[in-house]
């Protein structure tokens, strides 16, 4: 009997139903899995940037996020990364480096792959042992010299640190100005201590007396007494370093002095903010800057001609900094071809990006061990209110 129902043609027909039935489903299952795997990789890639938004370095951390901003409406105007949006959150650190910590730990807790700023390097030093402990890679605007130092290696500059910047100023100081003496300015906070550690030593070796080694305060109003000091030294040059919100005071102050002496600095004291708020008291003032949107390169000024028709300002050096770093992020995403943050890191460890492959990093950029960048560099002077290139500077290697 058993036998028989097994040959009959309306067993064969029940086992061929069953057998379609269970690949329909099966089918309907492994598609439905596709569709939300094809989904899930659609996700926009959440990125956040620690920016000071507020406080007193509102006019740098807001440049810098423009910058980051318009960096991701042309990536995501071109397909994105892989394939994905980018969804970038500002969050402002207030210029507090408590507030940074505690963004930072909340951006990770949301799960982005990757942190963007912050500018300050007061701020960027307590909130990169966040993104360290978590191992998201930060990309950061900040120079002191200590940041890289550290040995963290999911840190990643989008400027020069002083260590590269500060013999660019010293061979200025010894070969062009020929100072034998300097008086020295600087800001006491991470960034005025590092420049003024990493340009002492360079002084040194190179022979220049310091004659005045003078530390003023962040948000300082009144630089008259700074700046007779200097004065009464009669040292063959002056070198400035302090925040943009102080940069401008200071320069008011030192030509109402009527301080002759040549006056050199890094990029912050040739900022355009600097420049239009010191009014004539800028011109002259000689500085070194590792970005510049008046360089002499044709992406440079297709960037500069976009921020200024976005934002309706001059875009500046802080500005580059954020733009340049989240294309530099672009193309680590695509050589690892994948959001993957501890890949990420180790492609940054002496990854060199072209211009003519992504132009949106603007000049070929070489990264090292450290997380510290190389590339060309400029020599500035204010001429007329306006910063005008009078050297190209070469990659150091």
């Amino acid at each position: 009997m058993l036998s028989r129902m097994r040959h009959s043609p309306f067993a064969a027909a029940i086992t061929w139903r069953q057998l379609m039935t269970f690949g329909l489903k099966q089918l309907v299952a492994t598609t439905a899995f596709a569709s939300i795997c094809a989904t899930a990789s659609a996700q926009p890639i959440p990125i956040a940037g620690l920016v000071e938004l507020t406080g007193s370095g509102t006019t740098a951390g807001t440049n810098y996020d423009n910058g980051v901003k318009l960096a991701v409406s042309e990536i995501n105007a071109a397909g994105g990364i892989l394939g994905r949006q980018i969804k970038y959150t500002s969050m402002d650190t207030q210029t507090n480096p408590g507030v940074a910590k505690s963004l930072a730990s909340k951006a990770i807790d949301e799960g982005v792959p990757l942190v963007i700023g912050p500018v300050y390097s007061g701020s960027i030093l307590v909130s990169m042992a966040e993104t360290r402990r978590a191992e998201i890679p930060n990309i950061i605007g900040g120079e002191a010299a200590a940041i890289t130092q550290q040995g963290n290696p999911y840190v990643f500059r989008s400027s020069f640190t002083q260590a590269s910047a500060m013999p660019k100023v010293v061979r200025y100081i010894s070969e062009i100005v020929k100072a034998k003496s300097i008086a020295l300015i600087y800001v006491n906070n991470d960034f005025g201590k590092g420049g003024r550690d990493m340009v002492l030593k360079g002084l040194q070796a190179a022979g220049i007396q310091v004659l005045a080694d003078i530390s003023t305060d962040v948000g300082q109003v009144d630089f008259s007494a700074a700046v007779l000091k200097a004065k009464q030294v009669n040292a063959d040059a002056l070198f400035a370093y302090t925040n943009e919100e102080e940069s401008a005071r200071l320069l008011k102050e030192i030509r109402k002095q009527g301080y002759n002496k040549p006056v050199i600095g890094e990029t912050t004291l040739a900022n355009d903010k600097v420049i239009e708020l010191a009014g004539d008291a800028a011109n002259g003032v000689v500085a070194h800057v590792g970005l510049t949107p008046d360089a002499p390169n044709p992406p440079v000024q297709a960037f500069a001609k976009k921020y200024l028709a976005t934002y309706k300002s001059k875009a500046d050096h802080n500005a580059m900094k954020g733009y340049t770093g989240m294309h530099a992020a672009k193309a680590i995403f695509d050589k690892i071809g994948k959001i993957d943050p501890k890949a990420f890191a180790m492609a940054m460890h002496g990854a060199s990006i072209s211009v003519k492959d992504y132009p949106g990093v603007l000049f070929d950029v070489k990264y090292d061990d450290k997380g510290d960048l190389d590339r060309e560099s400029f020599i500035v002077k204010v001429v007329n209110g306006k910063p005008q290139v009078v050297e190209i500077l070469k990659p150091a290697k």
